[in-house]
């Protein structure tokens, strides 16, 4: 293992050569790991909201949805030598933090964004070998691009692998 690259929310990155990507703070929010094996090509994206379909402002941060973020994060890995064949996902979050709150929008937006990663990546034909989603609490993502292990740190419920 080398140097941790931090992805901070609404944010994306690449590692190589043993690098550790990490993100904090997923509540319903969703961390999404896409490896390629053979190239040990890893990608991490931390997504807020479904899609971007819903907003028509053009300052709007792509990396904050999950149909935009898949797509940017895929091209950055194949331009640096990843195969779209090779690669697979492994995705954690999308907790139901807010279900005391009586505002609709913000009830069940970590499902819907668990169904969104989902739908985005069935439509670009990476299939989900692994996934930690759901339930009602937050967790940190770690993951390897030496073996493309996810790691998963809950303050209340431990850790756990991918």
């Amino acid at each position: 293992m080398s140097k941790p690259i931090v992805v901070g929310i609404s944010d994306l990155n690449i590692a190589q050569k043993g690098d550790v990507l990490v993100t904090y703070a997923l509540g319903s929010c969703v961390g999404i790991c896409l490896y390629d094996p053979l190239s040990k090509i890893a990608g991490l994206s931390h997504i807020m909201l479904p899609t971007i379909a819903d907003f028509s402002n053009s300052n709007t941060v792509r990396e904050k949805f999950a149909d935009a973020a898949i797509e940017i994060l895929l091209q950055k890995m194949l331009s640096n030598g990843a195969m779209k064949v090779r690669i697979r996902a492994k995705i954690a979050g999308g907790a139901q933090m807010f279900s005391n709150l009586s505002n609709l929008s913000l009830a069940g937006i970590g499902e819907r964004n668990v169904i969104a990663v989902k739908q985005e990546l069935y439509r670009l034909r990476i299939p989900v070998v692994a996934e930690d989603t759901g339930k009602n609490y937050g967790r940190t993502v770690y993951f390897d691009s030496d073996e493309g292990i996810m790691r998963v740190k809950s303050v209340n419920m431990g850790e756990w692998s991918f």
